[in-house]
Parts: structure tokens; sequence; C-alpha cells
């Protein structure tokens, strides 16, 4: 391994899955996974080709209940590639003697290659080699070359290139016993070397159009080689055969593109499909092009450590995936941040609230992107409105899994795999998704100051947020307390009380502490806003001022729960039974995942004092010190300075990690009191899908939330990076093991501004075309950076944990 290049060594069938989902290629508008363009599904293979907001709904009966799922689709298969020599079998690496096997990553110029030599039974020896693509620079286009070499043979070789409708979503085991089959009227069409073949999703009514053409070359110059159609239901496919002699390689180019009908700008999609191959050029001239787009964002994205080589090569693979998964090309597409990125069918390619890990990447490098991504949120208003009113409530509520649509995608029974029993899922009461996208809103106000965005479209997400909260909570007159009743906390294994006859907990610390800091936030909005948007937004959203007072006094009267100075996660969470760690430890090995297990045992995760992932501590992450305890303050809890340690003491001990977040949070709360558990927290989440700890989940898709949370964590948890007040600010405490850090980052109206933090110095420098002096706060001292000066502060060392 290199910084900037992931390497595998040797053919191995078994980590396919997981190949497949960590050599994926993308441009934020589609992309494919890296399956070998010879095999089709099965036998650990899975190519999958998604395109962002393509999502298919089908019905189905699941132990006698009728269930609809909404997924993302998998398109047809456009990298299908293979050859045979003479009328042999085509390449089959399974029933062949392959050596020098290698796959690499190059993260810098987004380009995978694969070299391996393959010997068949005649003793024939071939030298195989590719290289990929998908365009950041044209974001319909991909590329794929071979380059095939005889070292011992002569004879024909036939090249069989497709555009492969026959797929189907089939890339999550539990689903499997699902309708996948989400394509239909299949039309191919060949015409010479050129391919093409349009689909339908199946309810959506999606069109999906894919073109390709080849080239032909011969010890590098163009050659002629003859055509002969090989299509199939299903399958557009051209064979192209050539006489080949030892010592002369033989390459194909293949150029291809896809295209909607949600695509903007274009006609028939298939015809713009053949328009895009037309004029892309040679494999070379795309590749061109895609390696200085990418070098572009490397520029603005690029975090660079001195550190574990290691550490360097994964944080980079990190930045790579986000960038595939969301990326300039995502602005005008309509589209919110998949949890599982591109990558797979895990969770149905559905929105969950990991954009509260992604977002303050892209606030502070690409807050365009950023803004698309709230935009997804604000288009969807009316369907939170309508559920909310669903259930009785004023305001909006987002739900905890979105699509296309925005209505809850959250699956209402899910499959135990480890005892197969079909159960109830109560997770649509994880109402805390509205609190992040409140959060997700004010954050990046706060990063770009941008006051035209919050007028039109924040403030009115914001509020509508709020208004559900100040409506849902309830008035208890005898403790002079508004309690929160009936939803479930980040958690996730707990969604009732021991014996309750009704799902939902009362008090969730993390969801009253947010909904008291979004009705904060809610009324300081309004007080940034000019007074004409602020009457037509109160008059728009139906928002009186005694609505306005009533959130005055929820916010400071929200009920939280303790026990011996620590912050309950939920009212009678302190009642709950302690749970045997070491035992289950030592039974089953690994139990990140004990609701499954317990459930198989006829138990639940309800009667016990555990959690999946941090829940009370997702507090301390997204709010500093000064922030969380502000809201005590204002809820009138007292607090000293060992009530934040107290309960980060407390949860440690007592969560499963069976979330990829969960060691992303925990480094982030650890941080700052003990730097060396925090690195060591911070490495473990880094491994999370390069060595996949979950035992086969990235082989389904990327974690995505768990990727960009480790680049926040270095972004702002070691640095103390703050956007509040119109001051950067920084407050850095790197664990020892981490030399220094050196990132760039567009803050406000400063598009450049560099930040290099070692142990001794904080340096930051202004952009040579600046022209607004820029407020720095470096601990407890305050700056003044010149636009085009830079200033190195010296940082009064800490001293160890």
């Amino acid at each position: 391994m290199t910084g900037w290049l992931l390497r595998y060594d040797g053919w191995d069938p078994s980590a396919e899955a997981l190949r497949e989902s960590l050599c994926a290629l993308g441009n934020g508008r589609f992309a494919t996974r890296a399956a070998a363009p010879e095999n089709r599904a099965g036998n650990g293979s899975y190519p999958g080709t998604y395109a962002a907001g393509v999502f298919d709904r089908l019905p189905d009966v699941v132990d006698g209940h009728r269930l609809e799922n909404e997924s993302i689709v998998n398109l047809p298969d456009w990298q299908s590639l293979t050859f045979r020599i003479d009328d042999g079998a085509w390449l089959d690496l399974s029933a062949l003697a392959v050596t020098g096997y290698v796959q690499e990553l190059d993260l810098r110029r987004g380009v995978l290659t694969r070299r391996f030599v393959v010997e068949d039974q005649q003793g024939r020896r071939t030298g195989v080699a590719q290289r990929r693509l998908v365009s950041m620079a044209d974001p319909c286009l991909a590329a794929l070359d071979l380059t095939v070499e005889a070292e011992n043979w002569s004879g024909t070789l036939t090249v069989r290139s497709a555009l492969d409708g026959r797929v189907t979503n089939d890339g999550v085991a539990r689903y499997r016993g699902l309708d996948g089959r989400h394509l239909v009227d299949l039309r191919p069409v060949v015409d010479g070397d050129v391919l093409g073949l349009d689909a339908r999703t199946v309810q959506s009514g999606v069109v999906v159009s894919l073109a390709a053409r080849h080239r032909v070359l011969v010890d590098g110059r163009p050659a002629t080689a003859g055509t002969e159609t090989a299509t199939e239901p299903g399958c557009a496919a051209v064979d192209l055969v050539l006489a080949v002699d030892p010592g002369r390689p033989v390459t194909v180019e293949k150029i291809a593109a896809l295209c909607t009908s949600r695509d903007r700008g274009i006609g028939e999609p298939g015809e713009a499909a053949r328009d895009e191959i037309a004029r892309a050029g040679s494999f070379a001239d795309v590749l061109a092009r895609h390696e200085l787009a990418w070098d572009h964002l490397w520029t603005r994205c690029d975090v660079r450590i001195t550190g574990p080589v290691r550490a360097t090569l994964v944080l980079r693979l990190h930045v790579f995936h986000l960038l595939q998964s969301v990326s300039p090309h995502s602005v005008d597409l309509d589209v919110g941040i998949p949890a599982r990125g591109l990558h797979g069918e895990a969770y149905r390619g559905h929105v969950f609230w990991d954009e509260v890990f992604v977002l303050p990447f892209l606030n502070l490098r690409l807050p365009e992107v950023a803004r698309a991504m709230l935009l997804y949120r604000w288009r969807r208003l009316p369907q939170a409105r309508a559920s909310a009113r669903a259930v009785g409530r004023r305001g909006a509520m987002f739900p905890w899994q979105s699509g296309s649509t925005g209505r809850e995608e959250t699956q209402t029974m899910h499959l135990n795999p480890r005892s197969q029993r079909w159960l109830p899922d109560n997770s649509h009461l994880q109402r805390h998704i509205g609190l992040a996208v409140a959060y997700n809103t004010w954050r990046y106000y706060e990063a770009t100051g941008d006051v035209d965005f919050l007028s039109e479209y924040g403030a009115e997400l914001i509020l509508s947020v709020a208004a559900f909260w100040g409506d849902l909570a309830s008035y208890d007159p005898v403790g002079d307390r508004f309690d929160i009743c009936g939803v479930m906390g980040p958690d996730e294994y707990h969604d009732a009380l021991p014996g309750a006859d009704s799902p939902g907990l009362d008090d969730n610390a993390y969801t009253n502490v947010m909904a008291a800091w979004t009705l904060t936030r809610a009324l300081e909005c309004l007080d940034v806003l000019l007074p004409g948007r602020r009457h037509e937004l109160l008059d728009l959203l139906d928002i009186r001022r005694a609505d306005l007072e009533h959130w005055q006094h929820v916010s400071r009267k929200l009920r939280l729960c303790w026990a011996d100075g620590v912050l309950l996660q939920f009212r009678g969470y302190d009642q709950l039974e302690e749970f045997d760690w070491a035992g289950y430890r030592e039974r089953y090995g690994d139990i990140s995942r004990l609701d499954r297990i317990l459930e198989a045992e006829g138990r639940s995760p309800n009667d016990y004092k555990l959690s999946k992932q941090a829940d009370v501590l997702m507090l301390f992450q997204l709010l500093t010190s000064d922030e969380l305890y502000a809201v005590l303050d204002r809820l009138g809890y007292p607090h000293d300075r060992h009530t934040i340690p107290r309960s980060v003491a407390y949860y440690l001990e007592r969560t499963s990690h069976g979330s990829t977040l969960s060691k992303v949070v925990h480094a982030w709360v650890l941080a700052r009191g003990d730097r060396r558990r925090a690195w060591n927290w911070f490495l473990e989440a880094l491994e999370s899908d390069v060595a996949d700890v979950q035992g086969g989940t990235t082989g389904e898709g990327i974690h995505l939330g768990a990727m960009a949370g480790t680049l926040d964590l270095l972004q702002r948890g070691f640095t103390g990076l703050e956007t509040r007040e119109e001051v950067l600010g920084f407050d850095p405490f790197l664990p020892d093991a981490l030399g220094s850090v050196r990132f760039r980052l567009r803050y406000r109206r400063h598009s450049e501004v560099e930040v290099t933090i070692d142990h001794d110095t904080l340096t930051v420098g202004g952009s040579s075309t600046g022209s607004t002096v820029l407020p720095v706060r470096v601990r407890d001292k305050h700056f003044r950076l010149d636009p085009r000066g830079s200033l190195a502060i010296p940082l009064r060392r800490r001293r160890g944990d």
C-alpha cells in the first residue's frame, strides 16, 4: 500500500464482494461495482451499476403480510467484456491457472487496473490487463479497456462486449426472497460495433438507456476486427474477431454512456447516450479529462497527515468514496446522501441521517454540493408535513428512511438472519431524523454564511421541524416539564420498555436535548431574516406569536432524566438489568449484533442496559461542550465539569458497536480526555470497511457515514475546528501518534484557506485572491488573518492523558 494506491495481490473468489465495493468507481451521478468484467452474478461476484435517484417500488408478501419496498435499481451491466481463444471457453478464472494477479485502485487518478496471466489446459499462456473508470469529467460516461497478449500461442481471439440487461436486485442475501426484477421492456440494438440497450423500471417508469462503442488496437495502432452480432434476449452483444500472434498485444477500448429520463438537458435517453459516446473521443481522451477532474477535486478535498501510511491511504479511500457517492455532478439530480453510497443494495439505497456525518466535510470544501443535499430535504417538505398530519401533529416529520418521494420507506418487518424469523420493525419511530435535518441546515449556514439559502429554503426547514417538536411535546403540570413520548433514539436496540403494550420510549435524552437546541435555533433563525421574509414565512407556515412563545417554553422545560449524575438514555433506563458482557463475549465472540443474538435466544435487548451504538454520546459529537452546557442551562439542569466525562465513561462500557458509526463517535468523545484511546478508536473506525469488520456487510455497499465520520473526526474532532459566530475557531488536541494534519477549506467568503496543525504550531494561510480579513480564534486567543498572508500560532503543549 502507498498513500494513493489500494492494491490486492492474488485472485481470491471469497474476497470478491468486498473488493467490488471498495474498488467501485463512480462520479456522484452513477457508480459501478468493481466486478470482473468477464463475470455475471454468481460465485461471489456481483456486477452492479446504480444511478443516484433511480428507485423502483415492488410489492411482496412476507409471512402473510403485504409489503412494499422501494429500492435503488441495479441497472444493466455496461462493463461486460470477455474473450476466448479459438473455439474454447470464455474466460473463467476458476477453470484456469492464474498467476501474477494484481488489482490496483489508483485513488489520485480514479482508475482501477487488473493484471494477471492465465494458462489453459493446452498450456497456452495469456497476459491480461484491464483499466476501468467512471468519468468524473463527463458524468454520463464510463470506459474500459482490455489488453490481451498471447505469450506462446497463435490463433483466433474473440472478444465479446455486451450491455447486459439480464440483471436483478440480488446483492443482499436477506432480501433474496423478495422480488428484485425492476427492469422491463428491454430493447437491445447492435449496429456494427456500436451497442445500445433501453429499459424501463417497473413502477417508477424511469427510462434507462446505455450505448457503447469500441476501438481495436494491435501493437498500439488502430486495427480492424471482424464483427459478429451475439445478441440474446435482454442483452446487446457483439463479438470482435481477429488473428493473434505471440508478443503482439491486442487492445479493445469500450466507451459507454448511461442516460436516464431523470437527466436534465437531454431529449430521448437512447439518443442522448449515443450522442455521448459519439463525441467522447478515445479512451485516452476520456481518461485525460477524468484525471484532470480528479486532480481538481483532490486539490480541494485531500486531507494529509503525518502518521501511519495505512491511515493515510484509508483516509484518502474514504474521501474517494465520498466524492464518488456525492459530487458536483449530484447538484442538479435532486438526490440525498445514500447511507451505503452508490456501491450496493444494502439499505435499498435509502437516505438515512448519515448526512449528519457527511455534510461537515462538504460544507467546508464543496458547499454547493452540501446545499443541494439540503434541497433534497426541502423539496420533500410537503410529504413531511403530510406525514406529521397523519400522526396528528403540526410541522414536518421527516422519515427515518427516505427514497424518491420522501415518504417513510422503513420496512415494517425485518429478517433476523440468525433465527430466520421475520420480526416487527419499529425503526420509523426514530423521529430524530428531523432534528438532524435542522442541525445540518444551521451548520451549513454557519460554515457558509449563505443568508440567501437560509432565507429561501433553510429557515423553512428549521421552522417546520421546530413546529413538529413543539407540538409533539406534552406538558406535565405536576413536574412542570414537557415530555416527548413514543420515540426511538439513535441506539436502535431499545424500542420499548420491558413489558410495554406499545412501542416507543419516553424522554430519550438525545431527542430531547436536540429538540431544545432546534427550537432555540429556530427562534434565532427568525432574527437573521429580513423582517419582510420573516413575516412571509410565519404566515406561510401558520406560526403565530403564541407558537413562538410555546417554543420558548418547551425549549426551557423539556425533561431530562438523571441517575447519579449520569444523563439517562431515556426514562426508565436506570431500571433495566445490567448485561453479562463477559459471558456473551466468551460464548459468541463477536457480539456487535446483540439484538439478533438475544432474539434468537428468545430474549430482547429492551431488558438490558446496552446499546447498539452511541445514543447519549451522540450529543457530545454534535454539540460542543459549550453548546451542550448552554442547553442544560436553558433547561435548568445543574452540571459541572465532570458531567460529560461521567456520562461518557458510563456508556462506553455499555455499547456493542453494532453500527460502524459507533466507533467514530466513541473516538470523538474521547478526543479531549483520553487521546490514546481516541486514536485507537479512530484507527478501528478507519478499518470498518477496509477490513469488513461486520463480517460481510461491506460487500453489500460501503458505510458512507462511517467513512465521512472519520474525515470529520480528523478535521474537527482532533483540531477543535468550529465555524460559529462568524469566526474560524480551533482548539487543537492531536493524538501523540498523529504528527500533523493539513487540509484546505472554504469558509464563508474565503475560498482558499490552508490549515496545517502539528503539536507545536497552527498555521493558517489565506488566499492570494482573497479580499476580506478572516477572524481566527485559537483556543482563547483571537487573531485576524490578512487574506494574502498567513498566521503561525504557537500552541501550548497539553500534557498527556
